[in-house]
């Protein structure tokens, strides 16, 4: 297939797309979901801040992103206490 032949298709699923509209309920969760992860990673860059002063340090990464978003601040609270007690 040439370039021309599959832009033109990709044009055509955006203009369909556009006419007949989104699935509403996938997007709301892809977007809910997107703003947790963010606000989990704000969580984890704030208490990294104020954790380092006493030495208290979680990784910023996919895992506890998730964890942080999802659980909020009982989230980072367990993911402070694995880090105090069961990893060395």
């Amino acid at each position: 297939m040439s370039s021309t032949v599959v832009i033109s298709i990709m044009v055509a699923l955006i203009v369909l797309l556009l006419v007949v509209g989104a699935p509403i309920k996938p997007m709301r969760l892809i977007a809910h979901s997107t703003v947790k992860v963010g606000i989990g990673i704000l969580f984890l860059f704030f208490f990294n801040v104020f954790g380092g002063a006493i030495g208290l340090h979680i990784p910023i990464n996919l895992f506890t992103t998730i964890v942080s978003g999802f659980l909020g601040l009982f989230g980072v609270a367990s993911l402070a206490a694995i880090h105090l007690f069961l990893i060395p």
